[in-house]
C-alpha cells in the first residue's frame, strides 16, 4: 500500500458505497427504493468512514481533490504531491462508479427515469441557478475543509504519563464521518452536496462512457468542481489568517 493506492482504493470505496446508496434509493425495484434522504446522507457519511479507515494510515485519506488543494494552500501538504493524489482520487472515483453500475445493472435496465440514473453517478441541483448552485458547493466545502483543519490527532493522553499516547484506531475516522453527515443533512438539499470534484466528475465521466441512457449534464459539471475548490481555498485562507 502506497499513498497513491491508498487514495485510489479509499476513493473507490467511498464512491461504491456513496453512490451505491443513491442507486438503492432511486432505482426501480431495489429493496431500498424510496427510502429517502436520511438513508442517503447516513450511508454517504459511513462511506466516508470506510474510505478514511482504509486510506488514513497511509495517505491521510484526503479522498477529495478539494481537501488536497486546501491542505496544500494552508501549508499542511506538499504541492509536489497534489497531482499524484488527484490522479489517484479521480481513478478511484471512476472505478467506484463503474462498480455501482455493475452491481445495479439489472435495476438500471428497468429504470426509465434518466435523471434518477444520472443521480447514481453525479449531482444535480434541485433548482438550477448557476450562482446559487456555486455558492452552495462553495459553502459546503468551506465547512468541510475548515473543520478538518481543526480536527485533533486521534489519540488520548494517559493521566499518569502525559507524554504517552493511546491511539483511537478506527474511532479516529468518526469526526469526518459526522462532519460529512451534518453537511448532507443541513446543506445538501440544494445541490446534492458534491463537496468533492472527484466524487462528481469521475462518476459523471463514467456515466458518459457506460451504456446508460440520458444526458450527463455537462453544462452543470463545472460547478461541483469549481465550487469545492473555491471553498477549500477560502477555508485555507481563513485558517491561516486566524492562526
Amino acid at each position: 500500500m502506497t499513498p497513491f493506492t491508498a487514495e485510489l482504493i479509499g476513493t473507490m470505496l467511498l464512491i461504491l458505497l456513496g453512490n451505491g446508496v443513491v442507486a438503492n434509493v432511486v432505482l426501480k425495484g431495489t429493496k431500498g427504493n424510496n427510502s429517502g434522504w436520511i438513508v442517503i446522507t447516513t450511508a454517504w457519511a459511513l462511506a466516508v468512514f470506510v474510505g478514511v479507515q482504509v486510506a488514513g494510515p497511509v495517505s491521510g485519506a484526503h479522498l477529495n481533490p478539494a481537501v488536497t488543494i486546501g491542505l496544500a494552500a494552508a501549508g499542511k501538504f506538499s504541492w509536489d504531491l497534489v497531482p499524484s493524489y488527484i490522479t489517484a482520487q479521480m481513478t478511484g472515483a471512476l472505478l467506484g462508479a463503474f462498480l455501482v453500475w455493475l452491481f445495479n445493472k439489472d435495476h438500471f435496465a428497468i429504470t426509465e427515469d434518466e435523471g434518477a440514473k444520472l443521480a447514481c453517478f453525479s449531482t444535480t441541483p434541485a433548482i438550477r441557478n448557476t450562482f446559487s448552485n456555486l455558492i452552495s458547493e462553495t459553502i459546503g466545502t468551506f465547512v468541510l475543509v475548515f473543520v478538518i483543519f481543526h480536527f485533533s490527532d486521534p489519540s488520548i493522553s494517559l493521566h499518569h504519563d502525559p507524554t504517552a499516547k493511546v491511539g483511537l484506531g478506527s474511532i479516529g475516522a468518526l469526526p469526518v464521518t459526522f462532519l460529512v453527515w451534518v453537511i448532507g443533512l443541513s446543506l445538501g438539499g440544494t445541490t446534492g452536496y458534491a463537496i468533492n470534484p472527484a466524487r462528481d466528475l469521475g462518476p459523471r465521466m463514467m456515466h458518459a462512457l457506460l451504456p446508460v441512457k440520458g444526458s450527463s449534464d455537462w453544462g452543470y459539471a463545472w460547478i461541483p468542481v469549481a465550487g469545492p475548490i473555491l471553498g477549500a481555498v477560502l477555508a485555507a485562507f481563513l485558517y491561516q489568517v486566524l492562526n
